[in-house]
């Protein structure tokens, strides 16, 4: 059975930190784009960066390039978002997701086939 769970998510100042991690399972990570995604009260999904299935080259969007990082452990059938220099707009639920390679390079619209049930963020002070 195809899983995908979120963890990592809480409360944390402006300017803190905080790793998401995204936990498949049913699948192999390697062989699908995997994408994390946001969602804030009364705005749409938004998508903020994803991998690509193996080479796995990543991709950002603006709002976040610089300050996140994706990564993999393939052992762990595991994909990883480090937020850093959070602000209080990145206050959102986040999800992860899984697609299957039908394009080359993942994208970061929202048409994935696979989600995970989201953690909340939340950046106050």
């Amino acid at each position: 059975q195809l899983q995908l769970v979120e963890s990592g998510g809480g409360l944390v100042q402006p300017g803190g930190s905080l790793k998401l991690s995204c936990v498949v399972s049913g699948i192999t990570l390697r062989y699908y784009h995997i994408g994390w995604f946001r969602q804030a009260p009364g705005k749409e999904r938004e998508g903020i960066s994803c991998i690509s299935a193996r080479p796995g080259s990543p991709n950002y969007a603006e709002s976040v390039k610089v300050r996140f990082t994706i990564s993999t452990d393939h052992a762990k059938n595991t994909v990883y978002l480090q937020m850093n220099s959070l602000e209080p707009e990145d206050t959102a639920v986040y999800y992860c997701a899984a697609d299957p390679p039908l394009l080359r390079e993942c994208v970061l619209s929202s048409g994935y086939t696979y989600w995970g049930q989201g953690t909340q963020v939340t950046v106050s002070s």
